[in-house]
């Protein structure tokens, strides 16, 4: 069984390892840079996000900068109207609430098109990538505003986290419905010595956030070599959002062969285990 999202922010428990499969919610950002680099709408951001769904993404995701330099504003409004054609399915927007990211939050209940959840990312405006989750000793004041404006309108809230089991309380006090954990260190140490040590302080953050109720996400540089491996070993990963890599493969593969792909390293992970 794929796993399906809700629409209610209030009604994701994470779920037990092995009784739910992970979603897997593809950022189209990279469609959209390529794109930039002309002025031919090619390719065609829209056209990728449905190749994607018809091929069994469970989401779509995007990632929209002040600077505009991958998502625009209008790609925004287009992706959420298609989304109506597939209510069972999830649309995702990162971004720093503190930026941009609010008034599509706005926009899109005030239009009535589908937000399901917003991840809020601690990027400053010429930042290159996301690195780093939030601090919220330092930041929780900042966001409590911002998510409360969210869940009043329905969006469910992740923030997207360092790998750090203390800091779970911390986000579920601010009003956090999930934490996307930033998996950069994993994916560096994935072919090294220190790939073990790197997936237990993976798993102890996840654990931690599922003890208390806290959904747990995860993404940054997962890939077909990696991920199989990662969601074995971090209990109860409700979505991975995967795009750099995902839209890498699909310039190789296609959309659609790339796409089952990594549903079926997700199948690879949640698979029983074989004894000889």
């Amino acid at each position: 069984m794929i796993a399906l999202f809700h629409s209610d922010h209030r009604s994701h428990p994470a779920h037990p390892p092995g009784t739910q499969k992970t979603a897997l919610s593809v950022n189209v950002n990279k469609v959209a840079l390529l794109r930039n680099t002309r002025n031919l709408d090619i390719p065609s951001v829209l056209r990728a996000a449905e190749l994607c769904l018809q091929a069994g993404a469970q989401g779509i995701t995007v990632h929209p900068r002040p600077d505009e330099r991958h998502i625009r504003a209008d790609d925004v409004y287009e992706l959420a109207a298609l989304m109506k054609d597939w209510p069972h399915c999830e649309f995702n927007i990162e971004g720093n609430p503190l930026q941009n990211l609010m008034h599509f939050v706005r926009d899109l209940s005030a239009r009535g098109l589908p937000l399901h959840q917003c991840t809020f990312v601690p990027d400053t405006e010429d930042q290159f990538t996301s690195d780093h989750g939030w601090n919220l000793a330092h930041d929780a004041e900042l966001l409590q505003p911002h998510i409360d404006y969210a869940h009043a309108r329905g969006v469910r809230v992740s923030l997207f986290m360092d790998p750090v089991p203390e800091a779970m309380e911390a986000a579920k006090a601010v009003g956090a419905d999930r934490v996307e954990l930033y998996t950069e260190s994993y994916a560096r140490a994935w072919s090294g010595a220190e790939k073990n040590k790197v997936l237990s302080q993976f798993a102890q953050t996840a654990r931690a956030a599922v003890a208390i109720n806290l959904g747990v996400n995860a993404g940054h540089d997962l890939n077909r070599d990696n991920l199989a491996e990662f969601l074995r070993a971090v209990p109860g990963v409700l979505e991975v959002s995967i795009g750099h890599a995902l839209v890498a493969d699909a310039l190789e593969l296609g959309y659609d062969a790339t796409v089952k792909g990594y549903l079926n390293c997700i199948n690879e992970a949640f698979a029983p285990a074989t004894t000889v």
